[in-house]
């Protein structure tokens, strides 16, 4: 029987905004005899993983398992929820010059292998503001009635079925994550830079701060933003360019506007970019990028606004973001527009992976292998997301020459000729997920097999099953805004 090895002792965190706190606190939890300390740069304006406030479902249940609870997500960082994305302009032009509009929902609700009649003409395709097409989803019924409130744990609930986005206020949010980082015991050091002390085999002995202070650890995190501060020193520290499949060069970020309680988020396509509006308890927070050199006044125009941010973007991502004894998180392990909360989705899936590969104090090349692989997938299928906005039937327009991924391009096949989806590991996306992200986006989704034979009175059936969900759902959910008053 072979002798348990040593664990983890000491770990290092740099960065200490939302994600580099949020990492420290999985690190800490998921080795708490380890002594973890949060190593505090200035911050990376280009670090979309500090600067956006929102995760998808699966950040939400990362969130619980850390005992980050979202009550008080809402009560004390002006959380609120998101049940869909109105995607506005993506999909091929009408007739009567209207923008095409497209609802994507989240959650497994509706069964992929449903290609019936009814699932094929119950809403989710193409649609103008006169358009006639129902709800294609329970989160669009009840966002376009803006009736929502959190599932409870009734398994008859009629919102048990429901999945969620949830965005928050970031500084409210930032300070929950420090204090459940102090109750951990996780120290905290501040620096204006860092130097790593590399040993002789490429490892890190010790990062050193000014005036001396020498921080050694078994295990280091790059949550330092876009520059990766401690992961671009490594021997061997490549990146992959991204640029010929991600089209964004500049994003503007302007103050909040007013405060809007909504359901929805929207992305809406220009004929120079695109914008992504965030609805907020503290305001909605626009967010504009552009694939050329737009002049600040003119993006200022389009935003009607004084102040702004200028942010320039090279996408692209770490080769292998475990190097050595270093693991690049968030913006210094994948650089990319944050379209939607991807940024520290991704995130927060390869910091969940890293807690289930978590080393020993020696750290196994197999497990920093298994890590690169799995993480490399993670990143390469969040930017087959974003690009398959950009090669939607209008995208294409605004964004010509993006180059699809081979995966990518198999599955836009697949979907527009057989109405089905080739599964994806370590995808963003659940596969009903990126479904109803193509069809908001425009694209014509094939009939398969047994959509073609299906039997008319199963397509009613289906239709009428639907109807009392929704109905039941609707009775069920309070008016959002009156939700809220009472959740704090």
């Amino acid at each position: 029987m072979s002798e348990a090895r040593a664990s983890v002792t000491r770990i290092a965190v740099l960065g200490d905004g939302q994600l580099g706190s949020l990492a420290a606190i999985a690190l800490k939890r998921a080795a708490p005899r380890a002594d973890v300390v949060i190593i505090g740069l200035p911050p990376d304006p280009a670090a979309w993983c500090d600067r956006i406030g929102g995760a998808l479902p699966f950040g939400n249940r990362l969130h619980d398992r850390l005992g980050i609870s979202e009550a008080n997500i809402v009560a004390r960082a002006s959380g609120s929820h998101r049940l869909i994305t109105r995607y506005i302009g993506w999909g091929e032009q009408t007739g009567d010059g209207r923008p095409p509009e497209g609802m994507a929902a989240y959650g497994a609700a509706v069964d992929a292998t449903l290609k019936t009649a009814f699932a094929r003409g119950w809403g989710g395709g193409p649609r103008t503001d006169a358009s006639s097409a129902v709800p294609g989803s329970l989160g669009e019924v009840l966002a376009l009635a803006g009736r929502f409130c959190p599932p409870d744990e009734e398994a008859h609930s009629p919102l048990a079925e429901l999945d969620y986005a949830m965005r928050w206020n970031v500084p409210a949010f930032h300070t929950l994550l420090v204090e459940a980082a102090q109750k951990l015991g996780i120290r905290h050091a501040v620096a204006e830079n860092c130097e790593p002390q590399l040993e002789d085999s490429g490892l890190v002995e010790a990062m050193l701060l000014p005036g001396g202070e020498r921080i050694e650890a078994d295990l280091y995190v790059d949550c330092s933003g876009s520059g990766a501060r401690l992961w671009s020193r490594m021997p061997g520290a490549r990146q992959i360019d991204w640029s010929n499949r991600l089209p964004i060069r500049q994003i503007f970020v302007p103050p909040p506007n007013q405060p809007i309680i909504a359901l929805e988020d929207r992305v809406t396509l220009l004929p120079f970019g695109w914008i992504w509006q965030a609805a907020g308890r503290d305001g909605l927070q626009p967010i504009f990028a552009t694939a050329g050199n737009l002049e600040a006044a003119q993006a200022a125009q389009v935003l009607q606004t004084q102040s702004l941010d200028i942010v320039p973007l090279a996408p692209g991502r770490a080769e292998e973001p475990w190097r050595g004894n270093v693991v690049a998180l968030g913006d210094a392990a994948a650089r990319f527009e944050p379209l939607g909360p991807l940024n520290l989705d991704l995130a927060q899936r390869q910091l969940d992976l890293l807690i289930e590969l978590l080393p020993g104090k020696v750290i196994d090349p197999l497990e920093r292998a298994e890590f690169n692989r799995r993480a490399g997938l993670m990143a390469d299928r969040a930017c087959d997301t974003l690009d398959a906005h950009y090669l939607s039937a209008s995208g294409r327009g605004a964004f010509p020459g993006v180059e699809p991924s081979a995966t990518l391009a198999t599955a836009l096949d697949q979907f527009e000729r057989r109405g089905r989806l080739p599964f994806w590991e370590e995808a963003p996306l659940l596969g009903q997920e990126f479904n109803s992200l193509l069809v908001a986006l425009g694209f014509e989704r094939g009939a398969g097999a047994l959509g073609r034979a299906a039997d008319p009175q199963q397509a009613q059936a289906a239709a009428q099953a639907f109807e009392r969900k929704a109905r039941a759902a609707l009775d069920y959910a309070p008016p959002y805004a009156d939700w809220l008053r009472s959740a704090g």
